[in-house]
């Protein structure tokens, strides 16, 4: 390695996964990235590195959101918080905490414009990958946006306890709601009740199938006027008979359904005549449609995260080489909260 080069380590896209992604799906390469930067230029090393539902999405080998699947024999894309080595742009110094699409890398070049300078004054740096980044805007418009909530309606959350779930529970308690939320183990279902606010929490793996969770959520909070859903399948059979009248369900995200239903999809729940019974809406939305209001998302709940008045909890996995395995865990459901990779 001279002056002019930093040792570069990437995490390589290689394999479609049909199930759990994991290490066998990618390699990890080391090489020499050329550190001489073009004008407007910003050489990052990357601090934390998030893992996300989206990128499983991407793998699947039918259209998805995005036309195309991920690329094999790439840099797995995703969001990055790192520190500037090295700058010839305006604005961006040495030091400075960064933002940016930067993938699955320990270092990278990128153009100024395709990075979003941070204030650790603010809040915490990491916070630009979960409440005050893409988790946070998908939980907030999310909501707010699709799910329209009012004082005293009742808002069931399904992957409660996760990034953007986690995020949902609260909000929907500042709008005034009450707040059913559903989630694996007693663990997590006691942290969103005593931490998080939540009115109910239902652990899912506690019943046996969709009839005998939907009891217990009809004797809990009745009927359902805001269905916020990140998990889809058992949940979703059991809450969707449960709405009233004129209910939003808002169809954020379908993880039960991402390691293996993604290419062969399983039937889902028979619930259109009680959207029809009931006129109510269902809708789903990704974070992407709200990428030019984010500022409007900053300004609201930014202070609230400075102020100690939202808890947002993070999942931090030390080390690049353990990113694959990160990843999994998702799906495996062994973290709380944003789930992060610190380099």
């Amino acid at each position: 390695m001279s002056a002019t080069t930093v040792q570069n380590q990437q995490w390589l896209y290689r394999r479609h996964p049909t199930g759990l992604v994991g290490r066998e799906h990618y390699e990890l390469v080391s090489s020499e990235l050329d550190a001489n930067l073009a004008a407007d230029e910003v050489l990052v090393a990357a601090r934390y590195i998030s893992v996300d539902p989206y990128m499983r999405i991407n793998q699947s080998s039918k259209p998805t959101y995005n036309p195309d699947p991920h690329p094999l024999d790439v840099v797995q894309v995703a969001g990055v918080v790192g520190q500037v080595v090295a700058s010839r742009a305006a604005g961006l110094k040495e030091g400075d905490w960064v933002f940016g699409m930067l993938g699955w890398q320990t270092h990278a070049k990128a153009h100024a414009s395709a990075l979003q300078k941070l204030d650790p004054a603010q809040a915490p740096v990491s916070t630009a990958l979960g409440v005050l980044g893409m988790p946070g805007r998908t939980a907030w418009f999310g909501l707010t946006e699709s799910g329209r909530p009012h004082a005293g309606e009742v808002v069931v959350v399904s992957g409660a306890a996760g990034a953007v779930g986690s995020l949902v529970v609260q909000y929907a308690k500042r709008h005034g709601c009450k707040v059913l939320a559903v989630a694996g183990g007693a663990q997590k279902c006691a942290w969103l009740r005593d931490v998080l606010g939540a009115d109910w929490a239902v652990d899912y793996k506690a019943h046996t199938d969709a009839d005998a969770l939907a009891a217990t959520i009809k004797q809990l909070a009745g009927g359902v006027d805001v269905y916020f859903d990140n998990v889809g399948g058992m949940v979703t059979d059991a809450v969707i008979p449960l709405i009233n009248r004129r209910a939003r369900i808002v169809i954020c995200g379908q993880i039960s359904q991402y390691s293996g239903g993604l290419d062969v999809a399983e039937l889902g729940p028979r619930f259109l005549q009680h959207m029809l019974y009931q006129r109510a809406t269902i809708q789903g939305m990704l974070a992407r449609d709200y990428v030019h209001r984010m500022d409007e998302m900053i300004r609201i709940v930014a202070p609230w995260v400075k102020a100690g008045e939202i808890v947002f909890e993070e999942t931090v996995v030390e080390g690049f080489g353990q990113l694959p395995n990160a990843l999994n865990q998702l799906f495996t459901g062994e973290h709380r909260g944003k789930l992060l990779v610190k380099v």
